[in-house]
């Protein structure tokens, strides 16, 4: 089971790769995230914690960076994985950016369907408020 989401910004892909780089500040412009941190940069391998708008706080783990095209976080509890996957690419007009969620572990099958359906419900406007952050923030610099 994975959700997808896309959305065009109208700012160039380094804006939105710098605004991703920025961990403790996601809960600016993500609605579904209280606060995130990594003890370390922002690379493959860091890790972290992610603490959601409704529940507790989770490990996090940088398992693929691309910089100034992808990153993929994975957010765990025992037998249970929440991979985070962000991608942008140039495209006219500014920058194409997906999001996707999947779920991996034993118990992804006791899990999954209560976690798929709060970022079914949650993801569309964390991307709209992506989009108007950056947007907001590009349109500020000189």
């Amino acid at each position: 089971m994975q959700i997808k989401e896309s959305i065009h910004i109208a700012v160039p892909a380094t804006v939105v790769d710098q605004i991703w780089s920025e961990v403790d500040r996601w809960h600016l412009w993500d609605p579904d995230t209280r606060q995130a941190r990594l003890n370390g940069p922002f690379a493959v391998g860091s890790k972290g914690r992610i603490v959601p708008g409704k529940g507790m706080g989770l490990p996090m783990l940088v398992t693929e960076r691309t910089a100034g095209r992808s990153f993929t976080v994975e957010a765990y509890i025992p037998l249970f994985r929440i991979h985070f996957e962000h991608s942008v690419c140039a495209v006219d007009g500014g920058a194409q950016v997906a999001h996707r969620v999947w779920f991996t572990g034993a118990l992804a099958f006791l899990f999954g369907p209560g976690v798929a359906r709060q970022v079914r419900e949650g993801l569309p406007a964390t991307m709209r408020s992506l989009k108007a952050y950056a947007e907001k923030r590009h349109g500020t610099l000189p």
